[in-house]
C-alpha cells in the first residue's frame, strides 16, 4: 500500500467522518485514520442529534452535502420539533437515534464514498517539515503522508476518566487514550489546555417502573433532518420524564467529598450548559427536585440513557441515590456515569478556514477546538474537510496556486457563527451553540438552510447533482406558492363566513391572499381548506409538501423582519470587507487601549468586523483603526 494522500483525517468521530466525506466528495484522495472501525461516529454521550440551534447546524451540514442528516433520518426512533410555541427563528429539530444502527449507517456512507480509504490505527505523532504538516506516524510504525492533515481527535488526547477517586486513562469508556500526539503538535508553538466533560449512567430498561414516570412521545408529523427525503422506517419509541427528590439529593451530597469535581481531582472546566447532577445540587441548593429524561438507546436494546444525571460520583453513591426514586427502586445499571478530562488547542490560533496559523496545512475540528456536541463537531468537520481539499488541490495543481478558503459568515450559517466565535473569542469552557449566540437568527432558520447553502455547496462540488436538482425543484414550488398568494384576489362575500369560523375578522373590502396569510390565526393549511385554488397550487409538489408550504409561509409572514435583518447584516459586511491583517503593529498604536493592543496582537484578526467582535476591543478602538486607514 502507498500511504500518500491529498488529505489525512485523524479520528473517526462526528467531525472526522464529515471531514473525510467532504474532502473525498470534492475529489481529494482521502484517508480516515480511526482506532476502531466498529465505533465510527460513536455517540459517546446522548444518543440524539439536534436540539436548540444544534438542529439548525445539522440542516446546514445536510444542505452542504454532508451526511449527518441522512444518517439520523435512517436511524431515528423519535423526532421532535423544539420551540414550536415561539417564532420560526427558534424552531429546532431533534431526533433520538438507535446508537448501534447509527454507527453502521455511517459506516455504510463511508464505505460508499469514492476516493476515501480507512486505516485502523492510532496516530502517535504529527509529522512536520519546515513548519508544514506532512503526515502522521502511528503506534504501529506506519507513516501516512498527505498535503493536508485534519485532526479531529475528540476527547482522546491524554484522556483521563474519573469515577469517584478512581482514575483510568482513556478517551472513552473501555477505549485507550492517545498519549503522545498532543506534544507532537505543541512543540511547534501551538497552545493546548485541558477541558472536562461527562456522561450519565446507563440503565437496564427491565428494571424500570415506567408507571412512576411521565411518557414523552415524539411528533406525529413525519419530520426529517435531510432535505433528500430518505427517512428511515425504524420503530418510533417514546422517552420518559421523572424528577429527583430530597432523598436522592441527600445521598448525592453525602458523596461530594469523593467527587472529582469538588475534591480538587479535576482542575479543568466542564460544560456550563450541561452540568453534572452534583453541580446542579451545589448551584441550586434550594431546589427540591431536578428533571431527568430516560431515553432509549435503540429499538431492540434494553439499554437506556438517563439524561440530566451526568456524574462522576462514586458508583455506589450514584446507584444508591437513583434507587430513592420510585421509578428506579429495582434499578440495574450497565455502567455508572463518569467524567473525562482531555486536551484541546487554543482555537484563536486558527484561521476561519480552521487551518492552524502556526503549522501550515494542519486543520483542526471538533472537541480539539474546545467545543462540545456532535453537531458542532460535524459542522467544523465539514468546513475543515472542504478547506483541506481546496488547499490540497491548490498545492497539487502543478503550478503555485492561491488557496481561496471556503468561509461562512455569521449571517450565512450557524456554522459560521460557531467558527467565528471560536477563532475570534476563544473558549474558557466547552463551547455549545445556542440560538442566542447568533445575531441574525431570523436569517438562519432551520427551514431555509438549503436556500442559504446548497448552491454554494454545488459550486464547490461537494453537493451532488441529485441534491442540487431537488433544491431547485423545491425553490420553484416555494416561489409558485408565494407568487400565487401575492396575486390571487379574495372577495369578502365568498370567504367571510369561513374567516369568522376560523376566529378572525371578516373582510370589509377585497384583498390579496397574502394579506390573509399574514394574519396570526391563519396559515396556508387552513386557508387551503377553504380556497380550492390554493390547495391545487400546494398539492403540485410530489414530495415534502408540508415542508415546502411551511417554508413559503414563513417567508411571507416574516418578510418584513427578514428584510430588516438582511439590511443590518449587509451593513456589517462593509466592515467584513475591510482587510486589516498585516496592516498594523498593534503594540505601537498607543491610542488603542492596552487590552485591545494585547488581544489584537495575539489574535491577528483578518477583518475589521472580526476585530470588533473580540472581547476587550471597544468601538473607540475600531474608530482608531478606521481613522488610521484613512476612513
Amino acid at each position: 500500500m502507498k500511504f500518500d494522500y491529498d488529505v489525512l483525517v485523524i479520528g473517526g468521530g462526528h467531525a472526522g467522518c464529515e471531514a473525510a466525506c467532504a474532502s473525498a466528495n470534492m475529489g481529494a484522495k482521502t484517508c480516515l485514520v480511526t482506532m476502531d472501525m466498529n465505533k465510527i461516529a460513536q455517540m459517546s454521550c446522548n444518543p440524539a442529534i439536534g436540539g436548540i440551534a444544534k438542529g439548525q447546524i445539522v440542516r446546514e451540514i445536510d444542505a452542504l452535502g454532508g451526511q449527518m442528516g441522512l444518517v439520523t433520518d435512517a436511524t431515528a426512533i423519535q423526532f421532535r420539533m423544539l420551540n414550536v410555541g415561539k417564532g420560526p427563528a427558534m424552531w429546532s429539530p431533534r431526533a433520538q437515534c438507535d446508537r448501534g444502527k447509527f454507527i453502521w449507517e455511517w459506516r455504510k456512507h463511508l464505505d460508499e464514498t469514492e476516493h476515501l480509504d480507512i486505516w485502523q490505527d492510532q496516530a502517535d505523532e504529527l509529522l512536520v517539515e519546515n513548519g508544514e504538516a506532512v503526515g502522521i506516524r502511528t503506534i504501529w510504525g506506519a507513516e501516512l503522508y498527505a498535503k493536508c492533515v485534519v485532526v479531529t481527535a475528540g476527547t482522546f488526547l491524554n484522556g483521563l476518566m474519573h469515577i469517584g477517586r478512581k482514575m483510568v486513562p482513556g478517551g472513552r469508556i473501555a477505549e485507550p487514550a492517545v498519549l503522545h500526539f498532543t506534544e507532537s503538535i505543541t512543540r511547534h508553538g501551538v497552545i493546548s489546555a485541558r477541558m472536562k466533560t461527562g456522561t450519565p449512567v446507563r440503565i437496564d430498561k427491565r428494571s424500570v417502573d415506567f408507571d412512576e414516570m411521565e411518557i414523552q412521545p415524539g411528533e406525529s408529523r413525519p419530520y426529517q433532518f435531510s432535505y433528500m427525503n430518505k427517512a428511515g422506517a425504524l420503530k418510533q419509541l417514546p422517552c420518559w420524564t421523572v424528577n429527583t427528590n430530597a432523598e436522592v439529593h441527600e445521598i448525592l451530597r453525602s458523596g461530594l467529598a469523593d467527587s472529582p469535581l469538588y475534591n480538587g481531582q479535576i482542575q479543568s472546566i466542564g460544560p456550563r450548559y450541561c452540568p453534572s447532577i452534583e453541580t446542579k445540587l451545589m448551584t441550586f441548593p434550594d431546589r427540591e427536585k431536578h428533571p431527568l429524561f430516560l431515553e432509549p438507546e435503540g429499538e431492540d436494546t434494553n439499554e437506556m440513557y438517563l439524561n440530566g444525571f451526568s456524574s462522576s460520583l462514586p458508583m455506589d453513591v450514584q446507584i444508591a441515590a437513583l434507587k430513592k426514586m420510585p421509578a428506579f427502586r429495582n434499578l440495574k445499571v450497565y455502567r455508572p456515569g463518569y467524567a473525562i478530562e482531555y486536551d484541546f488547542f487554543d482555537p484563536t490560533q486558527l484561521s476561519h478556514s480552521l487551518e492552524s496559523k502556526i503549522i501550515s496545512n494542519l486543520f483542526l475540528a471538533g472537541q480539539v477546538n474546545g467545543t462540545t456536541g456532535y453537531e458542532e463537531a460535524g459542522g467544523q468537520g465539514t468546513i475543515a474537510g472542504i478547506n483541506a481539499a481546496l488547499k490540497a488541490g491548490a498545492a497539487g495543481s502543478g503550478e503555485e496556486k492561491a488557496f481561496n478558503p471556503f468561509i461562512l459568515h455569521r449571517d450565512e450559517a450557524y456554522i459560521g457563527v460557531l467558527i467565528d466565535d471560536l477563532v475570534t473569542k476563544g473558549v474558557d469552557e466547552p463551547y455549545r451553540m445556542f440560538t442566542s449566540r447568533a445575531e441574525y437568527r431570523i436569517l438562519l432558520r432551520q427551514d431555509d438552510a438549503d436556500a442559504r447553502l446548497t448552491e454554494k455547496g454545488y459550486e464547490l462540488g461537494i453537493v451532488k447533482r441529485e441534491r442540487y436538482d431537488w433544491w431547485m425543484e423545491k425553490k420553484k414550488h416555494i416561489e409558485e406558492i408565494e407568487t400565487f398568494c401575492q396575486n390571487f384576489a379574495i372577495k369578502p362575500r365568498i370567504i367571510n363566513s369561513a374567516l369568522e369560523a376560523l376566529g378572525t375578522t371578516p373582510l370589509q373590502f377585497g384583498c390579496k391572499l397574502i394579506d390573509l396569510v399574514n394574519r396570526p390565526q391563519l396559515n396556508l393549511q387552513n386557508l387551503s381548506e377553504i380556497i380550492p385554488q390554493l390547495k391545487e397550487v400546494m398539492d403540485r409538489p410530489i414530495n415534502r409538501k408540508e415542508e415546502i408550504a411551511e417554508a413559503a409561509e414563513v417567508r411571507m409572514k416574516y418578510k418584513g423582519y427578514i428584510e430588516r435583518e438582511r439590511m443590518v447584516a449587509e451593513k456589517m459586511h462593509r466592515l467584513e470587507n475591510i482587510k486589516i491583517k498585516g496592516h498594523f503593529n498593534y503594540e505601537e498604536i498607543q491610542s488603542l487601549s492596552t487590552e485591545a493592543r494585547q488581544k489584537l496582537s495575539r489574535i491577528q484578526p483578518e477583518t475589521l468586523a472580526q476585530a470588533s467582535r473580540i472581547p476587550g476591543v471597544s468601538p473607540s478602538d475600531i474608530n482608531v483603526m478606521l481613522v488610521l486607514m484613512g476612513r
